[in-house]
């Protein structure tokens, strides 16, 4: 009972009485859902639906149902238990397949057959995008629906097809998943897969493709973090004969502690993963994808981690010179398993070659530079290794017996990342997950208003929440990617430099709501993003962004005498700019500006918006949401659920609507009028 005036407000809670300050109507706390409505399978169903509610919803149904699954709408909401639960059975496809959304309970398998049952009936190509923060649980979430594809579009008995298309999980992961301080398994690249079906809904052949792997992991490891999982695997099988000659260690010693590549986080190990273990899997699963040449792949693998071990040493009056000792044993191992001359290795690490006035010239470097360049070098092989894999897996997913009459596309990318220092892989990551919720966003809310249209409802137009300003301060003209990738052209451009330049652009000349500057550095920047506010530093923004290797490293690698090192770099076309030390003008300037990583990621996020609703292309595909979500213990629900979660109303009569398109709370019932 409230009077306007009053400045408290009895409420009658389950555990007692108490008294809520107000002011104004305003102040009122948000009504609650009655009883019945109790863990709701369904968010639209709530009569009341804000924030509180939703959290609570989901609340209830983890814990007190221990449902990690709720609908909301189109959605499926996906809470990360963080432990395995036994409900992804065949039993359990059994149960989903050939049913409605809207007759089973909640799960990830029923989005998938709705993705399946669409794609067979109406015969028009999926998608299934996963989002969610990092360690939400995304990757596991595409794993299960892949299993559910290789069930119910594969024989009563999988055939090779469909075990190939699971097999390439563990090899992935293998190559591209580490240890974070969020996710012990965190994919470091995004990933879009189409399982093609045939016209009988079976599954014909796959295909992947990768973006943007996080390279500087390979040479550095922040604090309880790891590298890629394969090297921690081949430390751990060092002392099966066919892996000593490998080179990396005695049973009693600790291999990964004595790596600089892999030692710097400080946990080398993972509570509860056996990386031994892991490493079979892997090798099964290369064995099942026909692959003969997994041992080569080891040697190069294992190189990388002799490379981060070649000790650098500075010489002369002020350290302008560096050289590596004749008989350094990380040099020589590494030189060993490549098949490369090791004195060449040494020399280009230590000189550059520079065209002068017409002729060429061979000066030294510092300690510095050869430490750079040796760090550029171990991560181009394992982004070129990374490469290969990954075509060879696709050569092995292709199909072989049919040509697919139709996909469902599996997307996914890095989830949205924060951390205590963040650079411009964070940057990177962030601005993909801009592109998808503006997807989502646009999708969902967009679609949905359409439906009102067709069906001539009386209804009041949502202005949901849109990022575009944010998106235009990335990749707009004159935005951050624009000037980062003039910086790099600049004979004496640095990290310093460009970050002026954002200042002087989004702070002076024309000031950007979505940009600020740290009040106690002048070598980083903030961004308002839509799910938080992060503050990156400036630091190796432009050598990250060059991802630049020298020729003449490259040269001695092309003349190996392993045939696998080699054929990795006979083309260049998936590898990052390659120097040779002139000086570059005109046409070449041009196109390396068009290989910087930060045009790249441009590309990269395109199919975000390809494979849309809105597409003008002739051939459009349906989308299909799956959001993930945390809990942390104390149990937590961390989410944007202003942003995340869809809302539609009654069309009599309409509801008041938030600016972040809630409905406000009254005594409505929402519902959705479909699901896609």
């Amino acid at each position: 009972d409230f009077r306007p005036g009053e400045k408290q407000l009895l409420l009658q809670l389950p555990d007692g009485r108490v008294h809520h300050p107000v002011g104004s109507l305003s102040d009122l706390p948000p009504l609650g859902n009655p009883d019945i409505l109790e863990g709701e399978n369904d968010l639209t169903a709530l009569s009341f639906l804000h924030e509180p509610a939703v959290l609570h919803n989901l609340r209830v149904r983890f814990l007190d149902y221990s449902s990690i699954y709720t609908y909301c709408g189109i959605v499926l909401v996906a809470i990360n238990p963080y432990e395995q639960l036994p409900i992804y059975g065949e039993e359990v496809v059994d149960a989903y397949s050939g049913q409605d959304m809207a007759d089973m309970e909640p799960h990830i398998f029923s989005v998938a057959e709705e993705a399946y049952r669409t794609m067979t009936r109406e015969e028009k190509n999926q998608s299934i995008v996963i989002s969610g923060e990092s360690g939400s649980g995304k990757t596991v979430s595409a794993k299960f629906t892949m299993r559910y594809f290789a069930v119910v579009g594969g024989a009563a008995q999988r055939t090779s097809v469909e075990e190939r298309v699971l097999s390439s999980n563990p090899i992935m992961e293998s190559i591209g998943n580490a240890k974070t301080t969020r996710n012990d398994n965190s994919s470091r690249f995004g990933k879009y897969i189409e399982i093609g079906f045939g016209r009988k809904g079976d599954i014909v052949g796959a295909n992947m493709r990768t973006y943007l792997l996080e390279k500087s992991r390979v040479v550095f490891q922040a604090s309880s973090e790891r590298n890629y999982h394969i090297f921690y695997q081949l430390c751990a099988s060092r002392d099966l004969p066919e892996m000593r000659a490998l080179k990396l260690g005695e049973t009693s010693f600790n291999a990964p502690k004595h790596f600089r590549y892999t030692n710097q986080g400080g946990d080398t190990r993972i509570p509860g993963t056996d990386d031994l273990s892991d490493l079979e899997r892997t090798r099964s699963a290369l064995t099942t994808l026909g692959k003969s040449r997994q041992l080569e792949l080891f040697r190069i693998v294992s190189a990388v981690l002799h490379l981060g071990n070649v000790n650098i040493q500075a010489s002369g009056r002020s350290s302008d010179r560096s050289y590596i000792d004749a008989q350094d044993g990380a040099l020589a191992a590494f030189s060993k398993l490549l098949g490369v001359e090791g004195s060449q290795t040494a020399h280009w690490l230590c000189h550059r070659r520079l065209a002068v006035g017409g002729e060429l010239l061979v000066k030294p470097v510092s300690g510095q530079q050869a430490l750079e360049a040796r760090d550029a070098l171990a991560k181009h092989i394992y982004g070129q290794l990374f490469t290969w894999t990954v075509q060879r897996l696709n050569s092995a997913l292709r199909s072989q017996r049919s040509k697919a009459k139709s996909f469902i596309g599996v997307l996914d990318i890095y989830g949205f990342e924060t951390f205590e220092w963040n650079s411009f892989e964070q940057f990177c990551i962030n601005y993909a997950n801009e592109k998808l919720q503006q997807q989502f966003n646009r999708h969902v809310f967009h679609l949905e208003q359409e439906e009102y249209v067709r069906e001539e409802l009386a209804w009041n137009r949502i202005e949901f929440s849109d990022n575009q300003q944010c998106i235009n301060l990335i990749e707009g003209q004159l935005g951050m990617f624009d000037l980062l990738d003039e910086e790099c052209r600049m004979p004496k451009g640095s990290d310093e430099s460009w970050v002026l330049k954002l200042y002087d652009q989004h702070l002076t000349s024309k000031p950007h709501p979505h940009f600020r500057k740290p009040r106690m550095s002048n070598s980083a920047f903030i961004i308002l993003h839509f799910a938080d506010t992060v503050q990156y530093e400036c630091s190796g923004f432009l050598d990250k962004n060059r991802d630049t290797v020298f020729e003449e490293l490259i040269n001695i690698l092309r003349a190996s005498q392993s045939e696998l090192v080699a054929e990795l770099f006979q083309q260049q076309g998936n590898a990052p700019n390659v120097a040779n030390g002139s000086v570059r003008s005109g046409k070449r300037a041009t196109r390396e500006h068009k290989l910087t990583v930060g045009f790249q990621v441009r590309l990269i996020v395109k199919i975000l918006t390809v494979y849309s609703p809105h597409s003008d292309l002739d051939e459009k595909v349906s989308l299909n949401f799956i959001r993930t979500v945390q809990v942390l213990q104390p149990p937590q629900l961390l989410m944007d659920v202003r942003r995340v979660f869809p809302v539609t109303f009654p069309y009599s009569p309409p509801p008041a609507i938030s600016a972040e398109g809630l409905v406000i709370p009254d005594s409505l019932k929402i519902s959705f009028l479909h699901r896609a």
